[in-house]
């Protein structure tokens, strides 16, 4: 058995440690590769910290938004203080999305990304050919694409479902989640990494 709290590396010798189909196994087994984390729309940066806390083989992390707030490094500087390991892999930018690049070794991350948001996140990923993982938020149907599904099931479900299949046909492979609802209400989570097909 694999302990939650265990701070050892894992790679991909790891991966068969991590067979079942629960949250935790999947961001494990998303995780054991690397690579640089880009968190898009990332605000204070939380995320992409944590990200580099549950895998110590990605390299650094790349925390992205149009503005950053005044928290994003009274926060690092906690986490630093708690994790001394996070101490020089973790750059934060204020620029457009559209204004980074994407290597295909890149893990692209977006929590609570509202509207269209999560979609420019999953092209920019899709376009480098990188592992991404988002978390949907603020869902419109003026801005966001519902694929004619609002007959059957709500729009921001629709909207999902075919952001899903999208990435799918890009070439990836995907894995759809529900966090708890109790974190939050807007709880979808898509995972996608590209197929060995496909590389």
């Amino acid at each position: 058995m694999f302990s939650p709290s265990s701070r050892a590396r894992l790679t991909d010798r790891d991966l068969d440690r991590f067979p079942g189909n629960t949250l935790f196994h999947r961001l494990a087994r998303a995780t054991c590769h690397g690579g640089r984390v880009v968190d898009l729309g990332g605000g204070h940066g939380l995320l992409a910290q944590a990200m580099l806390l549950l895998d110590d083989s990605s390299p650094s992390a790349l925390v992205v938004d149009k503005t950053l707030p005044p928290s994003s490094t009274k926060l690092h500087a906690a986490l630093v203080q708690a994790w001394p390991r996070l101490t020089g892999r973790v750059e934060f930018v204020a620029r457009a999305l559209e204004d980074v690049e994407i290597l295909p070794t890149d893990v692209v991350v977006s929590s609570h990304a509202c509207g269209d948001l999560t979609d420019r996140v999953l092209d920019r990923a899709a376009a480098a050919r990188a592992r991404v993982a988002v978390l949907p938020c603020c869902h419109n149907l003026s801005t966001c694409d519902a694929g004619e599904l609002s007959g059957w099931v709500e729009d921001p479900i629709a909207i999902d479902v075919v952001r899903a299949l999208r990435l799918k046909q890009q070439g990836y492979r995907i894995w759809t989640q529900t966090i708890p609802a109790n974190i939050t209400p807007k709880n979808r989570l898509l995972l996608g990494a590209r197929t060995q097909s496909t590389v």
